[in-house]
């Protein structure tokens, strides 16, 4: 069992910054891929970014590139998402989640991952 809590949610203005962090804690960290995703109102669940289980490699969606960065501490058990540039179009609830795999991989699909933190809300204003 993996407990995952995110924090650092809020409003700020469009061009702003903001930085999540998802802090975890039960089984061996660094045995888990991280992903975040986000959930707009009225929308589906959306895969945002994901970091391997050593931080070597990342994968992101289309919309987040050269904005967005993401970022593991196994010995601190957190993840932390640096989101630059923000546009209205961020506004979500966000969510941290793990799940187990291979060390190069990084999983892109809600099923993939098997525990959730409870969201924390970003918005962005115009």
């Amino acid at each position: 069992q993996v407990q995952l809590v995110e924090s650092g949610g809020g409003l700020v203005q469009a061009g702003g910054s903001l930085t999540l962090s998802c802090a975890a804690s039960g089984r061996t960290f660094s045995d888990y891929i991280v992903g975040w995703f986000r959930q707009a109102p009225g929308k589906e669940r959306e895969f945002v970014v994901g970091i391997g289980r050593s931080g070597s490699n990342r994968a992101f969606a289309d919309f987040v590139k050269g904005r967005f960065t993401i970022s593991r501490d196994n010995a601190k058990n957190t993840v932390d998402l640096q989101m630059n540039s923000l546009r209205p179009e961020d506004t979500a609830v966000y969510y941290c989640a793990a799940g187990r795999g291979s060390t190069i991989v990084v999983f892109t699909t809600t099923a993939k991952y098997d525990y959730w933190g409870q969201g924390t809300q970003v918005t962005v204003s115009s």
